[in-house]
């Protein structure tokens, strides 16, 4: 049994022996409030230049509290304490909210939101491409209500235009800037209803090949939905669930380079090692599908195999900055959601971090003069962290207190969807016997990742199963929380 009062006082220790020797002191302060104002001020002379190129960073589902996180454990991978770092978007100049919701939902998903986002009309929840008059599911509401994205408008005005995703390529987010279709689920004609394709409606896949024929660069995952049912995988041969979906025998690879120019250089590429040994120079149209599905997690990635993002985004400006009139490429950081709907805080916060690292790449190699580049999400998850957590606690560990419900350890993270916690003998586990050390070591500095499973990884703090359309995430035990702080404690335990 951990007494209460050592609890609380290890955590005041820790509060006082980790404030750096600057902050103590007020001038650190008054000045750094000096320098905010000068850059503030120096903002009100705008840059009033046309954009040739625009990038857009979607953070699908990278609320608030998973940005507050993020750049608490970007610091923490760098051996600071974490609070006082900076993500990259916190460098842009200006900063924004924005209120999300679909048409007929007060919790919007990925598709209705990025309908509205790219296409600029609300939409329906599990709807891509359409407007509001278009009810899910139902394909014969689909025609005359089809709205174009800022994809198409870019290609129109004869631009290079791109799509970098983690997610599958025909996932909710990036399907809203090319398809039209009343159900974001169907990825295939395999997961379309009999009635669906007797009215004509197509499958997002075939959309992606046939609607917008010229899309520069398309990266991600979903390589089972453009073959033919039960096509073994160039990569996993004996996964029968990586095996082609496809009922009507197409093979979308192969009609996509026959819809390219004689005399351009089109490219399909399934693995890391291709994309990297490209050359840009000598390479017009790239499709790149890494996975048979959604691609894996940052901590899980295959470095061999599978390509980061901050890989991906570097490789597609590398093509599309060739166009003398400019670029649009939408880069989604989309597997931040999956580990908040899985209620894996570690999957979800590192993903966030390498999206953070993509956006330090495209600042790079691109210019303020003229480019605009956008991070925004499009939904936040129930997510949150506190407990009076001391300064530079590690964002996985342990609130400094026990909870005044059942005088157990909690984590800082939590999710506020509902029972989930692990039960032990009955009760909650007393989480203060799980192993919580773990090396937190960004695997961009070339450190070794923790493997998954060891210390809090897996089993940070999930209450049950977020809202949402996806219907295969692994919900197991060993998958959910440890604890839930709307069982466990009370509000003053949160901090409110």
């Amino acid at each position: 049994m951990i007494s209460p009062f050592l609890v609380l006082a290890i955590g005041t220790c820790l509060t006082n022996s980790l404030v750096p020797e600057k902050e103590k002191d007020p001038k650190y302060w008054r000045d750094q409030a000096q320098e905010t104002l000068k850059y503030a001020l120096e903002l009100q002379k705008l840059n009033t230049n046309v954009a040739k190129n625009v990038i857009m960073f979607l953070g699908d589902g990278m609320g608030v509290s998973t940005v507050t996180a993020t750049r608490i454990l970007k610091g923490q991978l760098h051996h600071n304490p974490g609070e006082e770092t900076r993500l990259e978007m916190d460098k842009f100049p200006f900063v924004a909210l924005s209120k999300t919701y679909n048409t007929n939902a007060q919790v919007p998903d990925s598709a209705g939101t990025a309908t509205a986002y790219l296409c600029g009309v609300k939409a329906n929840e599990g709807t891509v491409g359409v407007s509001a008059a278009t009810e899910r599911s139902r394909c014969n509401t689909t025609q005359g209500n089809e709205v174009t994205s800022i994809l198409r408008w870019a290609k129109d005005a004869g631009k290079s235009v791109g799509i970098v995703t983690t997610t599958r390529v025909n996932h909710a987010t990036p399907s809203a800037a090319y398809a039209h279709s009343a159900d974001r689920d169907w990825y295939s004609d395999n997961e379309m209803p009999p009635e669906a394709l007797s009215q004509g409606c197509k499958d997002i896949a075939y959309q992606l090949v046939h609607n917008i024929r010229d899309i520069d660069v398309i990266m991600g995952g979903g390589r089972k939905y453009m073959y033919p049912k039960n096509k073994t995988d160039v990569e996993y041969e004996i996964d029968e669930k990586a095996r082609g979906t496809r009922l009507d025998g197409l093979d979308l690879v192969n009609i996509w380079k026959s819809f390219k120019p004689r005399h351009k250089h089109s490219h399909f590429i399934w693995n890391r090692t291709e994309l990297l040994t490209l050359d840009p120079h000598n390479v017009d149209y790239l499709l790149g599908l890494f996975e048979p599905g959604d691609m894996e997690y940052e901590l899980n990635r295959n470095n061999v195999t599978d390509p980061s993002l901050s890989e991906m985004v570097v490789v597609a400006i590398q093509i599309l900055r060739k166009n003398p009139k400019g670029f649009f490429l939408l880069v989604e950081g989309g597997r931040i959601d999956h580990g908040h709907h899985e209620g894996k805080a570690k999957q979800a916060l590192h993903e966030a971090v390498e999206m953070d690292r993509a956006i330090g790449q495209a600042g790079s190699m691109t210019s303020l003069e003229d480019t605009l580049t956008v991070v925004t999400a499009d939904h936040s998850h129930v997510f949150t962290f506190g407990g009076y957590t001391p300064r530079g606690n590690s964002i996985f560990g342990l609130a400094p207190m026990l909870s005044d419900t059942d005088k157990k350890p909690f984590t800082a993270i939590l999710y506020g969807n509902g029972p989930g916690y692990k039960v032990v003998g009955g009760e909650r586990e007393n989480v203060s016997m799980v192993d919580y050390g773990e090396t937190l070591q960004d695997p961009g500095l070339g450190g070794d990742r923790a493997p998954l499973g060891e210390g809090l990884g897996n089993r940070v703090s999930a209450c049950g199963q977020d809202q949402g359309s996806q219907n295969d995430w692994d919900l197991s035990e060993n998958n959910l929380s440890l604890n839930c702080l709307l069982q466990s404690s009370s509000s003053e335990t949160l901090g409110m």
